[in-house]
């Protein structure tokens, strides 16, 4: 592979190697020969650890690691691994965690290459197999290729800063050693000396006022001042969601329950939402025997469905139509919608123009932009695409989607289905571009997700199908340099894999394995960490430009050979990190469970409908299909919504108040076990969260603190021969709890300087 600009191949040697077998000697791995089966490095064990170190012909910034493969797929392909790096083969640090797809495909993999905004070299490359994609069979690599920079005027500053970083995190570990020991002339000697900061200035003010003085009020003060200036946010943002799915059932203006005047069931719709009104609208669908052409507005304050047009068609708008496309220009209040499908039995040459609506919110009026987009420069008639808007610019995009054609047309017959590009419109001048053919570097589908991130200004796009082939791809798409980049590049068939140019874990591929993961503690953490779901045909989408997230409901499953092929699970995407995590995941199929939970949460379904208030951090989802197979015509007319719970930072200033309140209460009862019960009753029940079963259950038992005899001294402070205080050590302890909601950055070293001497 050709180095990209900026970076070359770097020259390597074998340093070290766990085992090998046979004639599969590490060397192997100097040359590409996917045809030569021999051609490669080969574990004679699969029980860890296995590794294979290569030493650099010099100090480098590796960026990135390619491997090569044999030309068939293989069972002792790395179905998992890690790479590690650094300057001496006994101090690395861990690159890269991701796996390689079983097929013969080269792939390349960012490497973790910065720490703190600086590039970091390394001189030693170490590759741990933790699963090869046979169970019990041995790991092989056939061919590794390095790609970076060992400019020595690059890497000399690297090497200088990297130093200069070393020293002082030593120092740093040095100074929290001395204050943990109580050493402090050794700490205010250091400290002068060298003028490193241990941590942040309110973060000593904070061990000072608690561990130092005692003074529990005054650290209440110092973590609300914390909580005003926002120091929480960074680790709120770390914690996984939980859902919140709440059934809505719509009410008059009287406030009556409404049972009549709301949508019927139905799959196939769409849903647009106007964040600005707080209002959503419904158009159309399937309702299991012929399709829709109602139009229904859902205003959320008042939890109230009003029925616009109950046939669109006799008002100049769209016929009755599903698998057509709908999104809402809310700054304008317009509607445009365009698609449809078409039973094969009732096409004809007529009837297979591409219309395209507009209806605009404020005049309650419809407007045929034109019979025929194809003739205007856009696509053909299709169904199942994906359309979206780019509401600063005024361009909606249209990507994907079969064509559809007559049944007279050979093209219909054809094992190769003809799939529509990527179009753009221009509204203000009415005007259609392709701005891309279905190619190969963009792949045209059905049932795949995009979004339009209006800060990014990119596209992404991912999963869907293909004719037979279901996809796993995922990748953006730069609307104003067209710029593609990919994500996750799961194109082949193989599932449960990883891949791509990137240093995450696929995320549409890795699924959870049990049985693998019970033999192995790293990839049972590795699995998960980076467990997604397999691509849905129908999964929904959506997308927060505020928070850079994207999230996806699952749909219909890739797996058809299971009897149930229907499952709920919600996944976010962190755009910025570059990471996948489940917050939500319900596989039960069984009738009777979903008829006890259908008022706690939905159904799983495809073909329903989902969309997101990006303003107030809420989903809407409506109707689909549960795929019953008793009942094949059976649609759904639930409504619900689901909210994405983290606790805010007046939770978190709550938690740390009862933890402090609660050693607070523990030194006083020591020495005044009356002030202590009404210091419980009083000052430490109201800061409890009664609805919290540990904190509860902790609470009530915290008045038997007050009946304990003295325990004896503490054993690391007598193990460590330090005269401490008498309550330093739990302080310490407490500060340490409070320390970990705050940023990295500004904290003391997570390790300490004991645990860097060996064993002997």
């Amino acid at each position: 592979m050709a180095a990209s600009a900026g970076t070359q191949i770097l020259k390597y040697a074998v340093h070290k190697w766990s085992s090998f077998s046979y004639n599969y000697v590490p060397e192997n791995v100097y040359v590409d020969s996917p045809s030569d089966q021999s051609s490669r490095w080969s574990s004679d064990s699969n029980h860890p650890p296995q590794f294979l170190t290569l030493k650099l012909e010099r100090p480098s910034v590796v960026k990135s690691i390619t491997f090569g493969k044999y030309e068939k797929t293989h069972v002792c392909n790395l179905k998992k691994f890690k790479v590690f790096g650094g300057l001496t083969d006994d101090h690395v640090v861990e690159l890269l965690e991701s796996g390689l797809k079983n097929d013969h495909l080269s792939e390349q993999f960012l490497l973790k290459c910065e720490i703190e905004d600086h590039y970091f070299p390394c001189r030693f490359i170490k590759i741990v197999p933790i699963q090869a994609w046979g169970p019990n069979f041995n790991f092989s690599i056939w061919y590794i290729e390095l790609q970076g920079t060992d400019n020595w005027d690059v890497v000399k500053p690297c090497i200088n800063w990297f130093n200069s970083y070393r020293e002082k995190e030593a120092i740093r570990l040095c100074l929290k050693h001395f204050r943990q020991r109580q050493f402090i002339e050794a700490y205010d000697a250091l400290q002068k000396k060298t003028k490193v900061e241990l941590e942040h200035p309110i973060l000593t003010e904070l061990h000072d006022k608690l561990v130092k003085q005692g003074d529990f009020d005054s650290c209440e003060s110092l973590v609300w001042r914390a909580c005003q200036e926002k120091l929480f946010d960074q680790y709120i943002g770390l914690l996984d969601y939980k859902p919140k799915w709440t059934s809505i059932e719509p009410m008059t203006k009287g406030g009556d329950l409404v049972t009549e005047n709301r949508p019927g069931m139905r799959g196939g719709h769409q849903m647009c939402v106007d964040i600005l009104a707080e209002m959503l609208y419904l158009f159309g669908g399937w309702d299991g025997s012929q399709d829709l052409s109602d139009l229904w507005a859902y205003h959320i304050p008042s939890r109230t469905w009003t029925c616009i047009c109950k046939n669109t068609e006799e008002e100049g708008g769209p016929s009755a139509r599903s698998c057509h496309k709908m999104c809402l220009d809310h700054e304008r209040k317009q509607i445009f919608i365009l698609g449809r499908y078409l039973d094969s039995t009732v096409r004809t040459s007529d009837n297979l123009k591409s219309d395209f609506y507009m209806y605009d919110i404020g005049s309650a009026k419809w407007t045929i932009i034109t019979e025929d987009t194809q003739a205007m420069g856009g696509p053909k008639l299709i169904f199942d695409h994906q359309m979206v808007m780019d509401i600063e610019r005024r361009t909606l995009f249209v990507f994907g989607g079969r064509v559809l054609t007559s049944t007279g047309d050979s093209g219909e017959r054809s094992s190769e289905p003809e799939f529509s590009g990527l179009y753009a419109y221009h509204v203000p001048t009415n005007t259609w571009k392709q701005v891309m053919t279905d190619c190969a570097e963009l792949r045209s589908r059905i049932g795949h997700s995009m979004l339009f991130h209006p800060k990014r200004r990119v596209l992404y796009v991912f999963a869907g199908q293909r004719a037979k082939e279901y996809l796993n791809d995922f990748f953006s798409y730069n609307v104003d340099t067209g710029q593609i980049e990919m994500i996750a590049d799961g194109s082949k068939k193989e599932t449960n894999s990883v891949g791509g140019m990137h240093s995450c874990p696929n995320p549409l591929n890795i699924l959870w394995d049990e049985m693998s993961a019970h033999y192995h503690p790293a990839l049972k953490e590795f699995i998960k960490k980076s467990a997604i779901p397999a691509a849905g045909f129908t999964q929904r989408a959506t997308i927060d430009p505020e928070s850079d997230e994207i999230h996806v409901l699952s749909g219909l499953s890739k797996d058809k050979d299971k009897r149930d092929n229907v499952k709920n699970s919600f996944w976010v995407y962190d755009i910025s990190k570059n990471k996948w995590s489940c917050v939500y995941k319900n596989e039960n199929s069984g009738q009777q469970y979903w008829t006890k939970m259908q008022h706690v949460e939905p159904v799983p379904r495809f073909a329903h409908q989902l969309v997101y208030d990006h303003v107030h951090k809420v989903h809407y989802l409506f109707g689909g299909n549960p795929g019953k197979e008793s009942l094949p015509k059976m649609r759904l007319d639930d409504f619900w919504s689901l909210k994405l719970c983290r606790p805010t930072a007046e939770n978190l200033l709550r938690r740390c108040k009862y933890l402090i309140r609660k050693f607070k209460f523990q030194e006083m009862s020591e020495s005044d076990s009356r002030a202590a019960m009404l210091y419980l009753q009083a000052s430490l029940a109201e800061i409890v969260d009664h609805n919290n079963l540990e904190e509860r259950t902790e609470f009530q038992l915290l008045a038997s603190t007050l009946f304990k005899s003295e325990e004896e001294g503490d054993v690391f402070s007598e193990m460590a021969g330090v005269d401490t205080s008498e309550h330093y050590q739990t302080r310490t302890e407490l500060f340490d709890k409070l320390v970990s909601f705050f940023p990295e950055q500004m904290t003391q070293p997570k390790g300490n300087l004991v645990d860097l001497i060996p064993m002997m």
